[in-house]
């Protein structure tokens, strides 16, 4: 065996993947290694793009083609060479699976030692079989309730939605359901053929009559009449009923118009025969510890291992099946419950768990996994937690790398690289400004790195923003608020500052700032408008970009169509533009790439044979602008535009602004798909920071801040400060230090998270909360304040 594949170091040589410049690097197994630098310096590149990706590729080649096909496959990575490397596997920042049968049980796959706990200690209804564990899952035939096939959910009409005003009749246009025009005319022709007074108010109506106008299958044909004085004849039309016409549209219309409409007489609510559950009779009616499979599904996972743990202390002769499934069960809950997410349920759909929730509960399935003498890379693992969840983090991240794994960690939070044990800095800057290791070994030596901004705030050098806390100019009140885990919360909130909203994972800080004040707020004169900047995607196809989400790009096609060239061919705006034919590249019709299918192979995506990626033609791309076609202006990154596009006003506003919020390095045509959550709110913000203001404006973020390096957080806050000076009010669901202590007041909400939170802590400036008994936030703001790095 070669000394470098022994000495307990991966060894990296000629990496350059993305903005990456032939990086050489040396990096310790069996430890926590934090990859840090500024957003957009080149740390994913090199722990995902290069390690993760090479360590997958590897395993690959041992895999048999046609298993392949399989599996989700990252790429080669571009690099000459790597040694040392083990196994990896990537735990990455995720939002949640787009199915709703994907939970939190079936993340940790707890659910199948539940269903199994269920199937062979559940208690029966006498006289009735065992019945196999599949039968208690929601997702396989088994088990499936068959009204709502296991979603729990069903589609359906009311008559509130169906009728909105009762005291209407049927020729006035009761049930507003119906189609309008000849076809509602000739429904209420129908309805009056059938013996049915359609002057008569809809409330006064018989119910038996209003039930079957509503919500009958049946469809009998009527001859309708000809009217008095009319020559033509009578005919023979078809009832139907307003849901069954509802559903039509929505089963079969071609018309977005339509399905629109029909979609407003339509509401989710639990499925009525399994209660919301997705399971038969036959699962339901089986219990454990007195409970059904659906009622432990849906408590706080605290409370299952309140219910589990009694059976889990029992001696194994009482009953070996369910004590140690039970056994397990705890043991693997209470990871769960050291990470913070005790709040959260089994049941729980995981399109509405956090980026940070989904990965916390994809390390607590590997640490019970067994593996050992792997390399787990974590995307900021840190991202979305208070501070007071971070630490319990931190030590199941201990417990990985004493199990004889290495942590290889993208992270920004200076807390969790202070307890590594070696970092890896790159940087200095982003884009093409980064992609240089400038700093490989143990935490201490980073501090001499004078060039690192990682340094700079890790070792109290950088410049911290400090500003005098405003007074508030008036005050929206809310009261009595109850929704989700708020009981009866009532909170003032501050005009014409900058205010934190801040609490442990699961308070209820989402819940109070991007629902119930967006809500309550847009009929508060105060406010001009709301602006809600979330973490969404700006749009879910490639198609979508920074360029065109911005409006951007609009002045750049009129800088295109107004140059001679273009005039002198008759090419308008419309030509370049890659989503219509005329200007477009018609073999990948302007997407830039195709999919290559190939046998016993995964299918995979390349460079358009003609275009070779610039999705435009050849005849567009002939039009140039300063010597450069359009496709290379969607080439340059937001710095290199903002010197390209100077003299150009309307581009050189939104340059400017999305500089300031510190996303110079992202390319013009970058894809929405390849844009993190964190960018694509700072995209949001530039885009309303490049508008004129005028008037009062109310802006709501959830978590600006996460994802960010510090230095970039200080480039946020700045333009939030901004808006607040121009006389606007923003509110922040936060978790990071450096924006709660720069914020002018606090509302800090807890104490704990789900059941345990939900409630106003403490209220004030910073300094006032800092000292505020019984907030989880208070000891870690306090610190804050007082410049402590320990």
């Amino acid at each position: 065996m070669s000394t470098e594949a022994s000495d307990h170091f991966v060894r990296v040589r000629g990496a350059s993947e993305n903005n990456l410049r032939d990086v050489d690097v040396d990096i310790p197994r069996d430890a926590m290694v934090a990859f840090t630098g500024v957003s957009g310096s080149g740390k994913s590149s090199l722990a995902f793009g290069t390690l993760y990706a090479e360590a997958q590729r590897r395993y690959f080649e041992s895999v048999a083609p046609y298993a392949r096909r399989l599996l989700q496959q990252v790429g080669a990575p571009h690099v000459q060479e790597v040694t040392g490397l083990p196994p990896a596997v990537a735990l990455q920042q995720r939002r949640g699976a787009a199915t709703s049968r994907s939970s939190v049980g079936t993340i940790t796959t707890l659910s199948n030692l539940l269903r199994m706990l269920y199937s062979r200690a559940g208690d029966y209804p006498e006289g009735v079989d065992a019945l196999p564990a599949e039968a208690f899952s929601p997702n396989t035939a088994a088990g499936a309730c068959p009204r709502c096939h296991g979603l729990g959910v069903v589609h359906d009409v009311t008559e509130e939605l169906l009728v909105p005003d009762p005291s209407l009749s049927i020729r006035e246009g009761a049930i507003a359901a119906w189609p309008g025009a000849w076809q509602g005319a000739n429904l209420r022709s129908i309805v009056s053929g059938l013996g049915i007074d359609i002057d008569r108010p809809w409330r006064r109506l018989r119910k038996r009559d209003r039930d079957w106008l509503l919500f009958t299958d049946e469809q009998p044909s009527v001859l309708v009449e000809p009217e008095r004085d009319r020559v033509d004849y009578g005919y023979y039309g078809k009832f139907w009923s307003a849901r069954k016409h509802v559903m039509h549209v929505l089963a079969d219309s071609k018309s977005e118009r339509m399905r629109e409409r029909a979609l407003r007489f339509v509401e989710d609510a639990p499925c009525p025969e399994c209660g919301g559950s997705g399971l038969r009779p036959e699962a339901l009616a089986v219990t454990f510890a007195g409970r059904s499979i659906a009622e432990i599904n849906a408590l706080p996972l605290v409370e299952v291992v309140t219910v589990l743990r009694p059976v889990a202390e029992l001696p194994e002769e009482a009953n070996e099946v369910a004590v140690r499934i039970c056994a397990d069960l705890t043991a693997r809950l209470e990871v769960l419950l050291d990470l913070g997410l005790g709040y959260l349920s089994l049941g729980r759909s995981s399109t509405t768990l956090s980026p940070g929730e989904a990965q916390r509960l994809r390390i607590a399935t590997q640490l019970r996994s067994g593996l050992f003498g792997v390399v787990y890379v974590l995307d900021e693992p840190s991202a979305g937690l208070h501070p007071a969840d971070a630490e319990p983090l931190l030590d199941v991240l201990d417990r990985l790398k004493a199990s004889g794994n290495s942590l290889f960690v993208v992270e920004h939070d200076l807390d969790v690289v202070r307890r590594a044990d070696w970092v890896v800095d790159i940087g200095p800057g982003a884009g093409e400004a980064g992609g240089e290791v400038l700093y490989s070994g143990p935490v201490a030596g980073l501090e001499d790195v004078v060039e690192s901004a990682t340094s700079a705030y890790m070792f109290g050098r950088a410049e911290r923003l400090e500003h005098d806390v405003r007074e508030p100019e008036g005050w929206v009140k809310l009261t009595g608020v109850t929704r989700n885990n708020l009981r009866d919360v009532s909170v003032a909130i501050p005009l014409g500052v900058l205010t934190a909203v801040t609490g442990v994972s699961g308070s209820g800080k989402s819940t109070l700032v991007s629902q119930v004040l967006a809500e309550e707020t847009t009929a508060v004169e105060a406010f001009d408008r709301l602006v809600l900047v979330d973490q969404r995607p700006i749009g879910r196809t490639p198609r979508s970009n920074l360029a065109t989400y911005t409006g951007m790009f609009d002045a750049v096609r009129k800088l295109y169509a107004a140059t001679e060239e273009a005039q002198e061919r008759g090419y308008g705006v419309g030509r370049f533009s890659f989503n219509v034919p005329e200007g477009r590249c018609e073999t990948c019709q302007g997407e830039g790439f195709v999919a290559v299918e190939l046998l016993f192979l995964p299918g995979t995506y390349a460079p358009c044979p003609t275009c070779h990626g610039a999705r435009y033609n050849a005849e567009t791309l002939g039009v140039t602008y300063r010597d450069k076609n359009i496709a290379e202006v969607l080439g340059l990154s937001v710095d290199e535009a903002a010197t390209f596009l100077a003299d150009v006003p309307a581009a050189a506003r939104s340059l400017g602004t999305l500089r300031e919020v510190g996303l110079g390095y992202l390319r013009l045509g970058q894809p929405a798909t390849e844009l993190s959550g964190g960018e694509a709110q700072r995209i949001k913000l530039a885009t309303e920071l490049q508008r004129a203001h005028r008037g009062h404006a109310l802006y709501l973020l959830d978590e600006p801040t996460s994802g960010l390096h510090p230095a970039d957080t200080a480039l946020l806050l700045r333009q939030l400060h901004r808006l607040v000076d121009a006389g606007n009010t923003v509110v922040l669901v936060e978790h990071d230090l450096d924006a709660i202590a720069t914020a002018d007041w606090v509302i800090d909400l807890g104490p704990g998270g789900g059941d345990a939170g939900g409630r106003v802590v403490a209220t004030g400036t910073p300094a006032e909360v800092a000292t505020a008994p019984g907030s989880a936030t208070a000891p870690y703001l306090a610190r804050r304040l007082s410049g402590s790095r320990t």
